[in-house]
């Protein structure tokens, strides 16, 4: 059997039989939320010229690559719930790597400059037009975009050389890399070195940068006198903090520091934190208890409901 007709089987969740269902649901629920969640402020930034800001312009960009990150593994998790072990073609499983990556890491860089556009928000309120000037928000977000093509490239391209052995049975659910490096038969040693490098550099360093960016702001507002600043300050940035940390902390522990004793269940368990659960959240985090947002919201009611009443 050739590459291109190989078929993998994806495992799924260890699930017994009769949670299928009450699982089915949840994550249905959940998909569900983060598709509404995630629409929702696309479609309000842009009808509201009041959030055609730079912020709201890396939010619309993150909602949308949370909308298709999720996507491009929460489908078939659900098909994988109804039919137990659901297979994969061997190209339908390498497009699936190149999506995951690329809007993984679209939301990787974008969290990274809705760092500092806070940053500078808040540490430079007078200069914050002038640095954050349309010219370079667009640029930000178009290196983002483009930076994400090259990456997920590299790999899709790194595992399409690849050779695999009779056992096609992945253990997950969905066509993870390392997962999938297991079942190789050809040397794999390129691709380990470049996940290593490649990711260290695109997971640790943004990470890094954005720890840094909320550090600088905390002090920022502590040198203010004000105990209601200061509370909605350590509020907005420890739930930000907080969604950041479960997203990279999970990532990095995956494909950073393996552990030979880390079981199929840890490891699905973390990925569904960084596949599902974030992606869900970040609407909620960043977006839908923001007052700019709920203020846009009520306008385009009131619009609506005025245009009815007409």
């Amino acid at each position: 059997m050739t590459k291109e007709n190989h078929t993998f089987l994806l495992l799924g969740l260890p699930i017994q039989p009769e949670h299928q269902r009450l699982f089915y649901a949840l994550f249905l629920a959940m998909y569900l939320t983060t598709i509404l969640g995630n629409l929702l402020i696309i479609v309000l930034i842009g009808l509201d010229s009041h959030l055609h800001t730079p912020m709201y312009l890396f939010l619309s960009n993150l909602s949308f690559s949370d909308l298709c990150f999720s996507s491009v593994t929460v489908p078939k998790l659900l098909q994988n719930l109804q039919s137990q072990v659901s297979s994969i073609p061997y190209a339908g499983c390498l497009t699936q790597i190149y999506f995951f990556l690329y809007f993984g890491d679209l939301g990787n860089f974008l969290l990274v400059a809705m760092a500092y556009d806070r940053y500078v928000a808040i540490c430079f309120p007078l200069h914050y037009t002038n640095i954050m000037n349309p010219k370079l928000c667009m640029c930000l977000v178009v290196l983002s975009w483009v930076l994400t093509t090259f990456h997920a490239m590299l790999h899709t391209l790194l595992m399409a050389r690849l050779s695999f052995c009779a056992n096609n049975v992945i253990p997950h659910y969905f066509c993870d890399m390392s997962a999938l490096l297991k079942l190789a038969c050809s040397d794999i040693y390129a691709n380990e070195v470049v996940i290593f490098f490649v990711v260290s550099l695109l997971l640790v360093i943004p990470f890094a940068l954005i720890i840094m960016s909320y550090a600088r702001i905390v002090f920022s507002i502590l040198k203010v006198p004000s105990s209601q600043g200061i509370r909605k300050a350590f509020s907005t940035c420890g739930s930000h903090l907080s969604v950041v940390t479960l997203f990279y902390g999970t990532v990095i522990g995956l494909y950073l520091c393996p552990s030979a004793n880390n079981s199929t269940v840890k490891e699905t368990v973390m990925s569904l934190m960084y596949t599902v659960v974030t992606p869900m959240l970040n609407p909620f985090i960043y977006s839908l208890r923001n007052r700019d947002i709920k203020g846009a919201l009520e306008r385009i009611f009131c619009k609506r409901k005025t245009q009815l009443n007409l």
